[in-house]
């Protein structure tokens, strides 16, 4: 069966965003990007599912600026075997919105055929949620989203997954036809980091560049941005005021 993994590049984790200026986005001049947490897991997850043999192939892809290689051959390091890059526009790049990325996604999916398709829940720089949902509608597949736990049992053309996923109540349980779209959770797994014999084989792993016009998408944004600002700093005088809300409530 073969598995298609989507992974994004953001800001990393660790780097506290700044604002521009003017209010019109983040500012990402010389700031460090990794892959989106939530994509780590679904390559991780996709890698374990290979060395149960139930996965054969691993393609990851990408949709964003040149720069997004980088992200690719990290997951190509980890265990993918090949990867393709859906390049954009610099000043495009990360502004690609949910619904063109799972149409993209969608478009390569028919090209592909996996049996699988696993994607973070969301990325830490939008917090959107919504491309696996999108992308499942288009395909007709059905989805386990905020999965922490994956069993596969078959292939992908009689084949079922069974998803254990968190829910305000506590655990669900759903068993999917496949093929299937599938959103990891935090718990679903802790990813390997990439050891140096696999970063250097990752140099000649193929990595394949489309476009979104190949594909037939249109990635023109319909959403508008009007400012972006950070949240407001607390005085001394509302912190210690929040403070002693807190300490009534206790």
């Amino acid at each position: 069966m073969k598995v298609l993994v989507a992974v994004k590049r953001v800001i990393d984790f660790n780097v506290k965003p700044r604002v521009k200026m003017d209010g019109s986005g983040v500012d990402l001049a010389n700031v460090k990007m990794s892959m989106n947490p939530f994509d780590e897991i679904a390559v991780e997850e996709a890698i374990r599912l290979k060395e149960k043999g139930v996965a054969t192939e691993i393609v990851a892809v990408s949709i964003g600026p040149q720069k997004a290689q980088e992200t690719l051959r990290t997951s190509l390091a980890m265990g993918a075997d090949r990867a393709i890059l859906v390049q954009t526009p610099d000043d495009v790049g990360s502004e690609v919105e949910p619904l063109a990325v799972a149409k993209i996604l969608a478009k390569l999916a028919s090209e592909e055929q996996p049996g699988m398709i696993i994607l973070g829940k969301q990325a830490i720089d939008d917090d959107s949620n919504q491309t696996g949902q999108m992308l499942a509608a288009l395909l007709g597949w059905p989805q386990g989203t905020f999965a922490s736990k994956l069993e596969v049992q078959g292939d992908s053309g009689d084949g079922e997954v069974t998803v254990t996923r968190e829910v305000d109540g506590g655990l669900e349980t759903d068993r999917l036809k496949l093929p299937a779209v599938i959103t990891t959770d935090l718990r679903l797994n802790e990813p390997r980091y990439a050891s140096l014999p696999n970063i250097m084989k990752a140099k000649s792993k193929p990595l394949a560049t489309r476009t979104a016009d190949e594909l037939g998408v249109d990635i023109a944004r319909r959403l508008e941005t009007l400012k972006v600002a950070e949240p407001p700093r607390l005085t001394g005088r509302a912190t210690r005021s929040a403070a002693s809300m807190s300490s009534s409530a206790n």
